[in-house]
């Protein structure tokens, strides 16, 4: 059974809610591309590798299904687990809750699932993760039981 590791932990404002009064469609994207640089960053994507070895993340393919509404006032929570790796992208999927079942029901709100690659920011092609990166990588995805 996979673990899935907490990426994302934020609140639900007033703001972020649109004329229905639930968390507008473009908030979750937000709250699910923070996540995913809590996930790089966990992995070794840190944002002093990709400066230093002029290299950058591409999203090229994601898809979300919205589960259930989130309002202003609600804690949510992403969890996220690897999916594939390969040796030039990466796909993984998000699981946004309600809260983390403290007071909330820890129901899942919605899930994506993004493919992303891994380039030279220099010639702008896609290029392959280096060896130590992959590796820990690997570890990172053991450790979730992949």
């Amino acid at each position: 059974m996979n673990t899935q590791h907490l990426t994302y932990r934020g609140t639900v404002y007033p703001w972020h809610c649109d004329h229905v009064g639930h968390m507008n469609v473009m908030w979750y994207v937000g709250k699910f591309d923070e996540a995913t640089w809590n996930l790089f960053h966990q992995i070794g994507i840190t944002p002093g590798y990709l400066r230093e070895q002029h290299r950058g993340m591409a999203a090229v393919d994601q898809h979300i299904e919205y589960k259930r509404e989130l309002k202003a006032g609600d804690v949510v929570t992403v969890y996220t687990e690897i999916l594939e790796l390969h040796d030039k992208k990466i796909r993984f999927r998000h699981e946004m809750r309600s809260g983390d079942g403290g007071g909330q029901s820890g129901e899942i709100a919605a899930v994506t699932t993004v493919l992303g690659v891994h380039m030279d920011t220099q010639v702008r092609k896609s290029c392959p993760f280096p060896p130590a990166l992959s590796e820990q990588m690997k570890a990172f995805m053991q450790a979730q039981g992949g």
